[in-house]
């Protein structure tokens, strides 16, 4: 029988390190990804931002406040799905299933690769100098039996981390990670936990699942029986065999701004729909996907009767689903924007009698995506001007 082995890769700090790549001189500045006005919000930080406390989904009039002297420069989704895509044709290279959860970060089914590749950290070691060499990017490698293992190995040892847990050592590894670093607690059911007198992951194991239910609730009682036991939950499934572009990303502080949430869904609309002209793709439906704090999931979708042309309209139509599902003011832990129904192609499958308005949109996407595969950076497309 073939161990099963997985590998989460995550490209450090991705956003700065495109434009550090770009722009050697931010190296070391406090660099963060985002409109300059204080009622903006910061898209990534790098990791010297991050040492002040700022991070993704912050306001940035509170990151000016925590260093007025931070260096804020406008969000470039085109050029880093490019160097995504690279990244992404290189991981293709060493797994025949590659499971993309983000621009910046992806999972590698590597079960039975040991021939071709070595063992696991042999492989790992491998696949972190070819991305270096070819594309000047770092990731970090988390290496498990499971998506969750490897996941949580990945952030264990960042930036520039190579973590591999052998099955046998799950629980210790879960132990040694701690309640305050366990993938998927967040704050809120930290507080909760501490106050059902729950001290570690070792205490917290000994509870049966039905009172895990009882206490916390359904979704999270299920997911912190398997989670602290270094079982996967089921929160990275696969996708679904229609071919589909996505992204999410997990807030480290659940979120309730309806003004945060729209800017985030902004930057995954443009990130979602550069992958799709990269890829030369259209897509018939959108969808979005809301986690709450208690792990109750909820994905909704639309498909329009009018081809899905522009990042602008991918924007509306997340705006549209978020307000089918969401209550203003409610928290959110995790948000994430697809495309799904893809097909290949660079026209809608069925045209019209006459032209879309948001055809000039397209066509603009498209102008910056190729200058930018020829090197020329431009820094603001006219679709991104919201974020200013």
């Amino acid at each position: 029988m073939i161990e099963p082995v997985y590998f989460h890769v995550d490209l450090d700090a991705f956003y700065a390190a495109v434009e550090t790549l770009d722009h050697p001189e931010y190296a070391q500045e406090v660099l963060v990804i985002g409109g300059k006005s204080a009622r903006s919000v910061v898209s990534a930080a790098s990791y010297n931002a991050r040492s002040y406390g700022i991070h993704s989904a912050m306001p940035m009039g509170q990151a000016l406040r925590l260093c007025p002297h931070l260096l804020a420069v406008p969000p470039r989704m085109e050029r880093y799905s490019q160097e995504s895509r690279r990244v992404m044709e290189i991981l293709h290279r060493f797994s025949p299933s590659v499971q993309q959860i983000s621009i910046d970060e992806a999972f590698l089914d590597m079960s039975g690769t040991a021939r071709l590749f070595g063992l696991p950290r042999e492989a790992g070691l491998l696949l972190k100098r070819t991305v270096k060499e070819e594309t000047g990017l770092i990731i970090s490698v988390g290496i498990g039996a499971n998506r969750l293992i490897a996941k949580m190995a990945s952030d264990y040892d960042k930036p520039d981390g190579l973590c591999r847990v052998s099955p046998s050592k799950h629980l210790a590894f879960i132990d040694a990670v701690g309640l305050k670093k366990l993938w998927g607690v967040g704050k809120v059911t930290q507080r909760a936990i501490a106050a059902a007198g729950i001290t570690s992951t070792a205490e917290l194991r000994l509870w049966e699942e039905e009172r895990l239910k009882r206490h916390f609730g359904n979704s999270m009682g299920h997911f912190l029986y398997l989670a602290v036991r270094g079982e996967d939950p089921g929160i990275f499934s696969e996708e679904t065999k229609s071919r589909s572009i996505s992204t999410e990303t997990t807030f480290g502080d659940d979120i309730a701004s309806e003004e945060v949430l729209h800017q985030v869904l902004l930057s995954m609309s443009h990130e979602v729909m550069f992958r799709a002209l990269d890829e030369k793709v259209m897509a018939r439906t959108v969808a979005i996907k809301v986690r709450y704090p208690d792990f109750t999931t909820y994905t909704v979708q639309t498909t329009p009767t009018a081809p899905i042309l522009s990042a602008s309209q991918v924007y509306e139509h997340a705006k549209a689903l978020l307000a089918q599902k969401w209550k203003r003011g409610t928290p959110i832990r995790l948000i994430g924007v697809g495309l799904h129904q893809v097909y290949d192609g660079e026209r809608p499958l069925q045209e019209e009698l006459f032209e879309d308005p948001h055809e000039k949109e397209r066509k603009l996407e498209q102008v910056v995506l190729e200058l930018q595969k020829k090197g020329t950076h431009v820094f603001k497309a006219a679709s991104l001007k919201e974020q200013q």
